[in-house]
């Protein structure tokens, strides 16, 4: 954030090329985890680790792209079930849940998802990581000012949209830059117009 600019609500997210962000079961098996495409998620984007992968790589969070993040309940469930109650504690964590639920003290829920990123925007800080999933990410589309894709090499046919299950309301995007990897990872990025 340069003076007094607004945060950037960020949607940074692994897809595939036919736009889904999992299968049909929930699942992101097929996404490449190793390539030369690594080294853009493990240093750049370093920030959107959660915890265990900070530990296991033995590297310290940089702090310098994201502190916080917004994740749908379904995104968070993964974790939860491997017993990781708060997958990233270098991050403000929230959480958009229609219904009350037991979650970590580090967690913050929201029913009003798009009034708490609004609000979000309006605070000091660094950018906030959209996380996912697709069905929040379609009720924060009007929000959304950048987009980092991890485009995979791969076809899933069905699964989780990117945007979920949106209503069509057309929103323009300019392309500010596209990396591509001898993985088959195309990394592309996108700035809303009207934002810089």
């Amino acid at each position: 954030m340069i003076g007094d600019a607004l945060r950037n609500l960020v949607y940074y997210v692994a897809v595939s090329v036919d736009g889904y962000i999992a299968d049909p079961t929930g699942g992101f098996d097929a996404f490449l985890v190793e390539g030369d495409h690594a080294s853009v998620v493990f240093g750049e984007y370093a920030d959107a680790l959660p915890a265990h992968a900070h530990a296991a790589l033995k590297i310290k969070p940089p702090n310098t792209r994201f502190d916080t993040v917004i994740m749908g309940w379904n995104t968070l469930t993964p974790a939860l079930d491997s017993g990781i109650t708060s997958p990233y504690p270098h991050l403000r964590q929230v959480v958009a849940s229609r219904h009350p639920r037991d979650v970590d003290h580090a967690i913050t829920l929201t029913d009003a998802p798009l009034a708490t990123v609004r609000s979000l925007k309006q605070e000091d800080g660094l950018d906030i990581w959209l996380c996912g999933g697709g069905e929040l990410a379609g009720a924060l589309l009007s929000e959304i000012d950048h987009l980092v894709l991890k485009r995979n090499p791969v076809i899933f046919g069905s699964g989780i949209p990117m945007f979920g299950n949106a209503p069509y309301k057309p929103r323009a995007f300019d392309l500010t830059g596209t990396r591509s990897f001898e993985s088959g990872v195309v990394i592309e990025e996108h700035v809303s117009r009207g934002r810089a």
